[in-house]
């Protein structure tokens, strides 16, 4: 391929990369005008049963086989499912009803920082100098967010963000040490079937049928666009993404979601952060950094649902 070209294919996948991480992250100003009218329950469910309609029929449109998945291919995905889609949206949806949407774009998206620690626990990995720097500037900016809000119902929201990043972390490891292979849209798709499977069940289960009355046209709406652009366009952009990006770029490219859920919440919700809040985000997000670029094994991964971003 004529260098011109691949330059060309290049500079596509960033501006496609770029345009996923407005994608990620204008769902967080979307989870907080969406549970203003709707249960979390039910608006979480609306969002992940309007992404698997869209991923689902693009699987079919485009003629893949839909049950390409075999044996404990099935387990796997149910696994991955429930840390790496449902877990995550669970936590941070509920995280929203007691902090800022700020606070849980950012603190959600520490995970890389876990999935360093946990690979040095569980895969036996390196402890390099950026994950112990990362380490040590994420605690820190923790810290930070923690300590002006100990007192009060913010706790709850930080704790429940800190949990949908230990989710997703847990989830990198598990597809780190089962390496699902197979279509990763194909997988992707059963993935998110299997996340709002599980979500009616514990819709049903805490709440009862999903109600959408009196919910305001404006809470439905943002539940539908975030099914759209989080859970079903995100998600295209990011199949097409990482078959022509290096993995560090891709995984960089990601920590756009959390910016752009800073500064759309500012624009959207006028959610100002206080000058804690801007130390603690910066701090979180160097941590983020450093555990990225750190060096890593050269042993391939194949993951189903990429283990290093986040929607």
């Amino acid at each position: 391929m004529p260098v011109s070209h691949r330059m060309d294919d290049l500079t596509r996948s960033r501006l496609l990369l770029v345009l996923c991480g407005i994608c990620w992250g204008i769902n967080w100003p979307l989870i907080r005008i969406g549970i203003t009218g709707l249960s979390p329950w039910t608006y979480r469910l609306t969002v992940f049963v309007v992404g698997t309609a869209i991923l689902m029929s693009v699987v079919i449109l485009t003629g893949r086989p839909l049950m390409e998945p075999r044996g404990r291919t099935w387990a796997h995905l149910f696994a991955s499912s429930m840390l790496n889609v449902a877990a995550f949206g669970i936590f941070s949806t509920f995280a929203m009803l007691t902090a800022s949407t700020s606070r849980v774009a950012v603190v959600s998206y520490s995970f890389p920082v876990w999935t360093c620690l946990l690979a040095w626990l569980v895969l036996g990995e390196k402890l390099r100098g950026g994950a112990v720097l990362g380490l040590a500037l994420c605690l820190g900016g923790l810290a930070i967010l923690v300590y002006p809000v100990i007192d009060s119902s913010a706790m709850i929201g930080l704790g429940l963000s800190l949990c949908s990043a230990l989710a997703w972390a847990v989830g990198t490891i598990y597809l780190k040490l089962v390496r699902i292979h197979g279509d990763m849209l194909v997988n992707t798709a059963w993935q998110l079937a299997m996340a709002t499977a599980a979500m009616l069940v514990l819709t049903l289960t805490f709440q009862g049928w999903p109600t959408f009355e009196p919910a305001p046209a404006i809470a439905l709406a943002a539940a539908v666009l975030n099914g759209l652009f989080g859970s079903a366009l995100a998600y295209l952009l990011w199949y097409h993404i990482i078959g022509h990006l290096p993995a560090t770029t891709a995984s960089l490219g990601s920590l756009m979601s959390p910016a752009v859920g800073v500064v759309s919440a500012v624009l959207i919700l006028n959610e100002w952060p206080s000058a804690a809040d801007v130390v603690g985000f910066t701090l979180i997000f160097a941590a983020a950094v450093s555990a990225i670029l750190q060096p890593r094994s050269r042993t391939p991964a194949a993951p189903a649902l990429d283990p290093d971003i986040r929607r």
